[in-house]
Parts: structure tokens; sequence; C-alpha cells
């Protein structure tokens, strides 16, 4: 601090006033344009303060997801893809000529299309009619057992159907195949042949095989033939009921149970949870 003689006041005594700050030791300092520079982070070649800041700023930190991999391993999982869009193309393609108007693509390659479509991905639109179905159609099976001993019996019937419902009820994310699976499977074989079971399609062949081999299996899963047992027959029937119409409509509905039973299909080894693998 200097001691500065000021004229201006009255007297002229001099007075004590401060000329110009001095630097402070480790703070900022001023060069000649009056801009603040800090002792500890010093200029660079441009001006600019280079310091920790400017060098987090540079740094790109580390690689995560896909950039974390090899070179080896990016080509693996971008080779994936690839095949995994190439695939839903594919799919999204096929069930497109599956449910669109007859063309030039369907008519000759039909039977392409209806090989990849049926019978796990066929399209039903039931849910959009104008007269939804009015029954309830239960599906169910009984099987001839062979013992472990030799000995031979038939078993009572299984409600699959009921099984399914039971799976799905308070399920909140209940799967495809308990939805669905076994209601399409019938579908499918009523579709394919008369009311006296005599085919009516070229793909009721299809129908029949698919539909044994799900009831075979699920009699395997549940256990039916007992330890050591086989199933050697199976027997397949459906219960229909009619949809009881709410108390103010006035229609009249029946109470009773109409059944549709087909004949015994002997079991085949590609029926057989080894035979499905």
């Amino acid at each position: 601090m200097r001691t500065v003689i000021d004229h201006d006041e009255p007297g002229g005594e001099p007075t004590d006033r401060p000329d110009s700050p001095e630097p402070v030791a480790g703070g900022p300092s001023t060069d000649s344009s009056g801009t603040a520079r800090s002792a500890a982070c010093p200029a660079g070649s441009d001006g600019a303060p280079v310091g920790p800041a400017s060098a987090a700023a540079t740094d790109p930190g580390p690689r995560v997801g896909v950039a974390a991999l090899s070179t080896r391993y990016r080509i693996a999982a971008a080779l994936a893809v690839a095949v995994v869009a190439v695939a839903v193309c594919v799919h999204v393609g096929m069930v497109f000529l599956h449910v669109a108007p007859a063309n030039t693509v369907t008519k000759t390659h039909g039977e392409a299309v209806d090989d990849w479509v049926y019978p796990e991905f066929e399209q039903n639109w039931k849910l959009f009619a104008p007269n939804p179905l009015q029954q309830n159609i239960a599906v169910q099976v009984r099987a001839d057992i062979r013992t472990a001993s030799g000995e031979r019996r038939t078993t009572g019937w299984y409600d699959l159907s009921a099984q399914d419902g039971r799976d799905i009820d308070g399920n909140l994310l209940p799967s495809h195949t308990q939805q669905n699976e076994l209601r399409r499977a019938w579908d499918f074989y009523t579709g394919s042949h008369d009311a006296e079971n005599r085919s009516v399609s070229t793909r009721s062949a299809l129908s029949e095989s698919y539909l044994r081999r799900i009831v075979v299996l699920r009699l395997d899963r549940g256990g039916a033939a007992g330890e050591g047992g086989v199933v050697e027959r199976v027997q397949v029937r459906s219960r229909t009921t009619d949809v009881q119409a709410p108390g103010w409509s006035g229609e009249k509905t029946s109470s009773g149970a109409a059944y549709r039973v087909l004949p015994w299909w002997p079991v085949e080894a590609a029926d057989t949870a080894g035979g499905a693998q």
C-alpha cells in the first residue's frame, strides 16, 4: 500500500487510498490485458488454461456395451443381429403372404408359405368376427396303459382344457402354450375333418399327428402311465357346452353337453418325449 497526496482535498493533507491491489501469493494474477489467470492453471499455447478440468473434458472414459468388446466379438455380435433381423423379416413376410389375398407369389409358392405357417403360426381372426363363438369347448383325453408289471388298463378322461384354465387363472403373464396350443390344435383337426372324422384336407394327417403328440406329451408330463408304464393308445374327445345367456336377454340356451369322440390312435415313437426332442 502506497500513500498518495490528494491535492483536490482542502488543506492538501495527505490521505491514504489504495492505488492498485498487489497480487496475493497463491491467488490469480493479472496479465497486461487485465485478464485474471490462475497460477495453478498455466495457459497453453493458445492462451486457454491447461489443467485437470481440461484433461477430464478430453478423456473419453471407459468403453461400455458392445464398444468394450474386442474386434472379433463385435463382428460376431453384428452377425448375430443380422441373422435375427433376417429371420424376423422372413417370418413377417411369410405371415403377410399367408393372410393376404391370393396373388402371384402365393399361387407360385403357396405350399412353402403354408409349410412355414402351419401349425404353430396360423393366424385366426375369430376375435374380430361379427358373431364370436358362444360355446365352451373342452378337449379331453384318455389312454390305454401297459404297466410295469405287464397289465393293461384304461385311464379315466383327463380334462386338458381345464388344466390350462387352472394354469392361466391368476397368472398375469400366461404363456402362449397355455392359452392357445391345445385350442388351436383342436381347431386345426376339426377344420381338416368332417363330423365323421373323415379327411377333407391335404393337411388332415398333419393335424392328427399334431394333436396326438400334444396329448401324449401332456399325459407323459402328468405321469399318467405311472412308474415304468407305457402309453400304448390314446383317445381324444371334445365336450361342448353353450355359454349361458344373461338373464336380461330372454334368450334360451341349452344346459347340456355335446361330445365328439375321436377313434383310438396308437402312440408312435415320434409322439413321445424322446421322439419330440
